[in-house]
């Protein structure tokens, strides 16, 4: 799957596995962990939970230009890099989404996303196992890039975008969650301790696996996401917004919107905050946040 993509030239092609797991997740599994039990050979690790807004209270917000530049750097990436972006076995398509889309808030020319690591692993293409003995061989130097903001919305942004439509979600911008079932009714805890689920009010839930083939949980064929897309009420001709729990599969759902070609790209943003910033910040005595338990 085609991100960003420049003409055709020479260009290296260079693995970069996207690995991570919810902080609750029932096995421990680490993306680091999976990544050294099996990748793709030559693969880097790109650290969604390293590469980060340092200064930020909230998980893996996008980093500064300088320490997205500072982190490609460290694993020997160059701007022309052809970069393939992949997901773990275990899960299929999930946080691979995110770091391409990261890629491209950056600039980075050349972006693929594998659809999927799962089915690279069981048709027989080349891996390997153990701990790599470096993540990179050789240094670069990453020119810092330009930030493209109109990707993005911030907290302030969607509470506009809640407060203006008064949370009928009938007009204007439409906000799609990413979340489960019960966490965006109410009914199921966040993974998070301490943090309230719920929904904003006007937005429409559309679970990850949703847009996932149920047995290789890559992403469905462009005609059956719109299908999807249709099947929820939303209109490619309005502006939309993604969020989810921390904006990882929320990138998973700006990907497939930009698969199935539903909507303007440039009427398309994601939630970077996503709920745990959301549930933090607002509350429902301020109307941002709906139960429907």
């Amino acid at each position: 799957m085609a991100m960003n993509e420049s003409s055709p030239s020479t260009s290296r092609i260079v693995p970069l596995c996207a690995a991570w797991f919810l902080p609750n997740d029932p096995q421990g599994r680490t993306g680091r962990k999976v990544f050294a039990q099996t990748r793709i050979p030559g693969a880097r690790f790109f650290d969604i939970d390293g590469v980060k807004d340092e200064e930020s209270p909230y998980p893996h917000m996008l980093p500064t230009a300088e320490r997205f530049a500072q982190a490609m750097s460290e694993l020997g990436l160059k701007r022309d890099d052809d970069l393939m972006v992949y997901d773990t076995h275990e899960l299929g398509i999930f946080s691979a989404p995110r770091v391409a889309w990261m890629l491209q808030v950056f600039g980075h020319p050349k972006i693929h996303i594998l659809n999927n690591f799962r089915l690279w692993v069981e048709q027989g293409y080349p891996t390997t196992t153990g701990e790599p003995l470096s993540n990179v061989q050789v240094s670069t130097s990453y020119p810092v890039p330009t930030f493209d903001v109109d990707r993005v919305i911030t907290f302030r942004g969607v509470r506009d975008i809640v407060k203006e439509q008064g949370g009928k979600g009938s007009e204007g911008v439409q906000i799609i969650d990413a979340r489960s079932a019960g966490r965006f009714s109410g009914s199921e805890p966040e993974p998070r301790p301490g943090l309230s689920s719920g929904h904003m009010p006007g937005s429409i839930n559309l679970p990850l696996p949703e847009i996932l083939d149920p047995k290789t949980k890559a992403f469905l064929p462009k005609e059956e996401l719109k299908k999807v897309f249709q099947r929820k009420g939303l209109e490619p001709e309005r502006p939309i917004v993604t969020t989810c729990g921390t904006g990882v599969m929320a990138a998973a759902l700006d990907t497939a919107l930009q698969e199935a070609q539903f909507g303007a790209g440039v009427d398309r943003r994601v939630y970077d905050g996503s709920w745990t910033e959301w549930a933090q910040r607002g509350s429902e005595k301020d109307g941002l946040i709906e139960q429907s338990t």
